[in-house]
């Protein structure tokens, strides 16, 4: 992107809205109750013939620095130092407030290009609010309306006007052609998928950080990234956005999904937290693997069950971080006994990784995010049919199916179907009637023999055609 925009101004004048309308998604959460934004949020904009990145950030208050408004306020002074250009958006059908005059002067004093925006311009009644907006001393006010887009040419041309054309649209740089390495993965192998693609150690990857509230996951981002990036403080339900940060790791790109506490459905009732959750949920189905946040002080809560259950159901690859290990008072007791519940607790996720952290203090977080990459590499790996047929004939002699009625089921043939997460499909006579049981002993099966541990494994049975099935019998 050429340059930076920060959208600012006071609660509730429609900030996250116009900031939905400029990336062209529903990102930013909207609601009528003042201060639901409070993070600073990023996103690519595009508007008419502009490219740029906008930053989303919290309603600009006068309060003290140690209140969680306060530390709001520095999040959005921070975005304003950062771009190369702000908006300050008012609203015109209100009309000004001493704290518009406040944050106007903050503005003029900053010395970077700002852009004056009287939003909500479509109501009636909001030429008074317009016309005050001159007072400011910010230049003239750009009429918009961010939920009807509404004057967004007007937007585009004040823009250019206070950046410059030359920042505003850039020379365009040819790249360089890179090569374009075709695996065996794309193409298939013709000798019978015999060969297994490799783990490309230099994708980017995407990291979803998820718990209950006040689990510490905004302090773990930031102690990753070695910055105050996202909001945190001892009050539980800070964050409410999902936020996406970037940083690397040992030379390969992450990109990091802080996501708002989620607690028992039950308890959830505002219509803002519920949108926090369903927020939260994108960002897991979104991800490749799921961190989940727990407090090590008091772990294996009813809720942190559910979801780790959630997460493996939505197939991702999952890991555990317990948190708060700098508050344990006897670590290796208390190690002993999590890793003990985590077997007991969750058997559907054998072997799932367990790494004790400490947001705070930085303790663990090399294991944490080696954990990460290892659990990544098993939900992405592929095995050969070949490999996968002597498996299935050796587990069948071991431990032969059923009979069920009388009959004894056969499995014919197994292959992968998918990865991420693995899937497989096996042919095999009368698969309705093939039990539970031994279901879950070819799902444990593979997670051993094939070094699969914590992931969630799919297995599909298909019953083979029968050939005489639409065959009318001869008199």
């Amino acid at each position: 992107m050429s340059f930076t925009v920060a959208i600012v101004g006071r609660p509730n004048v429609g900030k996250s809205t116009l900031f939905n309308r400029l990336v062209g998604k529903k990102l930013a959460l909207v609601d009528d109750t003042p201060g639901v934004t409070r993070d600073r949020r990023p996103g690519d904009a595009k508007l008419i013939d502009l490219r740029f990145t906008i930053i989303d950030t919290a309603g600009l208050e006068e309060t003290g620095p140690d209140t969680l408004e306060g530390r709001m306020r520095a999040q959005t002074e921070a975005a304003i130092d950062e771009a190369d250009l702000t908006l300050f958006v008012v609203d015109a059908k209100a009309g000004l407030t001493p704290l518009d005059k406040t944050f106007g002067e903050l503005l003029r004093r900053s010395g970077k290009p700002v852009v004056l925006v009287a939003n909500k311009s479509e109501a009636k009644g909001s030429e008074g609010g317009f016309y005050d907006a001159f007072t400011l001393g910010l230049g003239e006010p750009v009429p918009i309306s961010a939920e009807h887009g509404q004057g967004m040419i007007d937007l585009r041309d004040a823009i250019v006007a206070a950046i410059g054309e030359e920042v505003a649209f850039p020379e365009e740089v040819d790249e360089a052609e890179t090569d374009v390495r075709v695996t065996a993965a794309e193409v298939g192998d013709e000798a019978g998928d015999e060969i297994e693609p490799e783990y490309d150690e230099t994708k980017p990857l995407r990291v979803a950080i998820v718990g209950r509230p006040n689990a510490g996951k905004s302090t773990l981002i930031n102690r990753f990234l070695g910055e105050d990036r996202l909001l945190t403080g001892p009050e539980a339900g800070i964050t409410r956005d999902s936020i996406s940060v970037e940083w690397d790791w040992r030379g390969r790109t992450i990109k990091m999904f802080d996501t708002a506490g989620m607690r028992r459905k039950a308890r959830v009732q505002e219509k803002l937290e519920k949108l926090s959750v369903a927020d939260a949920l994108r960002a897991i189905r979104f991800a490749e693997t799921v961190v989940i946040v727990f407090d090590a002080t008091i772990p294996f809560e009813k809720q942190d069950l559910q979801i780790v259950d959630l997460v493996l159901r939505e197939g991702r690859a999952a890991v555990l971080a317990f948190n708060k290990w700098d508050l344990v008072e006897d670590p290796q007791a208390v190690l002993a006994e999590l890793r003990e519940k985590t077997e007991r607790l969750l058997p559907q996720a054998r072997g799932i990784r367990a790494v004790p952290m400490s947001g705070q203090t930085g303790y663990g977080l090399d294991k944490l995010m080696q954990s990460i990459i290892e659990t990544d590499r098993v939900w992405n790996k592929r095995i050969s049919t070949a490999k996968l047929n002597r498996w299935l004939e050796h587990t069948q002699v071991q431990h032969p199916p059923p009979a069920v009625s009388g009959r004894r089921i056969k499995l014919k043939y197994m292959t992968q179907v998918k990865a991420r997460p693995p899937a497989f499909m096996i042919s095999c006579t009368r698969a309705d009637a093939l039990p539970e049981s031994y279901v879950r002993y070819l799902t444990n099966g593979l997670r051993a023999d094939f070094d699969m541990p914590g992931v969630p494994i799919r297995i599909h049975f298909k019953a083979g055609e029968n050939p005489f099935e639409n065959r009318k019998k001869k008199r």
